[in-house]
């Protein structure tokens, strides 16, 4: 049987989904070391996170149109190639710029992550892909809880070398699987080499497109504004311990998988718009809730992590509709959506990043901390209805 035509199987989908941002984390704890060891500063060796997300914006800009002309596979075995022999690089690299080099070449992984997204939609109708995008986004929300886990201990025992060198064996790993498993899903109906460029300008005059995008940005954007802002509020607000405050990190990630098992079930039953306005909704219920408490004068951890886990919650919900809509208005141009709407994402989290970083402080943090989170996830909350909305709209011409 040509292999090189079949669809993937889920395993597949989801061991390139997950490993995306295991590449951003898991080398995190090793951060200190390799700075001494490339007798480098911080703010040097910041630019391996920092710089790296720059560099997957620009990736998904290019490898999602690039799918759309030449195909799944071809993008994807080619970027967990260079990934592959980045990682190699990391972990022999003897110079600071070196290092950085081949950092940046990994965020060449991130087109897993995309081009499953669009894998998915080449595959599925729009709410079967809504349904399979959520129990992808549960298996994969472990990955972020795992990688610095996993990097940490790699990093006590063998060093942070051993990182990157795990980082090569996964890529090598990924690489031969996708050859094995890997079939072209590209509708064969998308043909000429302009097409695929032609598509992406007509995809950014699409105003239905802005909404599901938009709706995906601000939604994470929630998620953001915690990751900067939570350790502050936790330490100055609550007087967590470091112990503590992994955990009550984690809980918004635990919320994100509940969202996927719920989209999972239900995205099928309901419309995209309407899995991703009650995702906004529960998200913006749950802050609703964490700000009252606090305007009470009740300074709870326990309640005001269970305010933000919310947010978590609706994500999970919201972001596989959202995703599925974006794909789904030029069905022969997912790849392109998928890759300007994970751009939009990671460009979005970096602004919001920043604005949390100057104005949540130690005085008020706690209430500044979840306004922020109620704006974005309010924001978020518009588009989804803008874009539920657009459809009825598109519904009544057709």
């Amino acid at each position: 049987m040509d292999n090189t035509r079949t669809p993937p199987h889920l395993i597949t989908l989801i061991l390139l989904t997950g490993f995306s941002p295991m590449s951003l984390n898991m080398f995190l704890p090793s951060l200190a070391n390799i700075t001494v060891d490339l007798r480098t500063d911080y703010g040097t060796m910041s630019w391996s996170v920092s710089g790296y997300l720059a560099v997957t914006t620009i990736i998904q800009l290019i490898a999602g149109p690039m799918s759309d002309r030449v195909g799944r596979r071809p993008v994807l075995l080619a970027a967990l190639l260079v990934f592959t022999f980045a990682s190699v690089g990391c972990a022999f690299a003897q110079s600071i710029e070196v290092f950085l080099f081949c950092r940046m070449l990994q965020g060449g992984i991130i087109s897993g992550y995309a081009l499953s997204l669009a894998i998915v939609r080449d595959t599925r109708s729009e709410r079967e892909a809504t349904s399979l995008i959520g129990y992808i986004a549960m298996a994969m929300a472990i990955a972020p809880m795992l990688g610095p886990m996993l990097g940490g201990v790699l990093d006590a025992y063998l060093g942070w070398r051993s990182v990157f060198a795990l980082y090569a064996v996964a890529g090598f790993s990924l690489l031969i699987l996708c050859w094995l498993d890997l079939g072209e899903t590209k509708p064969r109906r998308t043909t000429g080499s302009d097409a695929p460029m032609l598509g992406t300008t007509t995809l950014v005059r699409e105003p239905l497109f802005w909404a599901y995008a938009l709706c995906g940005t601000f939604s994470v954007g929630g998620f953001y504004i915690f990751l900067t802002g939570a350790p502050l509020v936790a330490q100055s607000v609550f007087e967590t311990t470091t112990a503590e405050l992994g955990f009550y990190l984690g809980t918004i990630t635990i919320g994100f998988m509940l969202g996927g098992f719920v989209a999972g079930s239900l995205g099928k039953g309901f419309e995209p718009t309407t899995m991703m306005i009650a995702g906004r909704v529960v998200a913006c219920v749950g802050l609703l809730g964490g700000l009252a408490l606090l305007a009470l004068g009740i300074t709870s951890t326990q309640l005001f992590f269970a305010s933000t886990m919310f947010v978590g919650l609706g994500n999970g919900i919201t972001m596989p509709g959202s995703n599925a809509g974006a794909m789904s208005i030029r069905p022969e141009l997912a790849g392109s959506a998928a890759g300007l709407s994970g751009a939009l994402i990671v460009a979005g989290g970096a602004v919001l990043t920043a604005v949390t970083g100057n104005v949540v402080s130690e005085t008020s943090g706690a209430q500044t901390l979840l306004m922020l989170m109620l704006a974005t996830s309010g924001a978020a909350l518009g588009f989804a209805i803008w874009a539920a909305r657009l459809k009825q709209e598109e519904r009544a011409t057709v």
